[in-house]
């Protein structure tokens, strides 16, 4: 392995040791032998993982137990999300109802979408029902975008945007273990 592969690779291990999390009780002799190889490069040590809980203990919001997979899904559609709005903004500046509709479908209420929100909230009580509000208040976007009425779009984006935030100032992700995770009765 030449030297430019194995600071490659130290790097990779070390990201992967932040990506599993500051829960590891003790690393293995390869993994600390990886950080202690590349504190050079990157200043990252076991006080990082003590600012991150302390910066935990400060955020209050309510705690919305995931699996990494159903986390990274539903960052993914949080920013698809994103996308919509941009998208939606840029069809109100052109009189582009057509695309605003179809921005604003991405976001509106679906049986897919009420059944995943109810199967990510399983652990967080209200998040569920803030969720589908979201999506339920979406649906304006689209029914004011077929009736080509300019100022109703906006307003229910507004009121899009504002369930979207209070949301997000409400409840936060945690990445949990499968044993953690509080499955819902089929």
């Amino acid at each position: 392995m030449n030297p430019s592969s194995s600071a490659v690779f130290v790097l990779a291990a070390l990201a992967l040791s932040l990506l599993v999390g500051c829960e590891r009780a003790k690393p293995s002799p390869s993994a600390a032998a990886a950080s202690a190889a590349s504190s050079a490069a990157l200043s990252i040590d076991a006080s990082g993982c003590a600012a991150q809980r302390a910066f935990e203990r400060l955020d209050a919001r309510s705690l919305v137990p995931l699996l990494p997979h159903m986390a990274n899904h539903q960052k993914q559609n949080m920013r698809d999300h994103l996308l919509a709005v941009q998208e939606i903004v840029l069809g109100l500046g052109s009189d582009d109802f057509g695309a605003i509709e179809r921005a604003a479908a991405r976001l509106g209420y679906s049986p897919q979408m009420g059944q995943m929100c109810n199967h990510m909230g399983a652990g967080a009580p209200g998040f569920t029902e803030r969720a589908l509000a979201f999506h339920h208040t979406a649906d304006g976007i689209s029914s004011a975008a077929r009736a080509r009425d300019r100022g109703a779009v906006m307003g229910a984006l507004g009121a899009t945007l504002r369930a979207c935030t209070s949301c997000h100032e409400a409840f936060q992700q945690r990445v949990v273990a499968e044993s953690a995770f509080p499955h819902t009765p089929p």
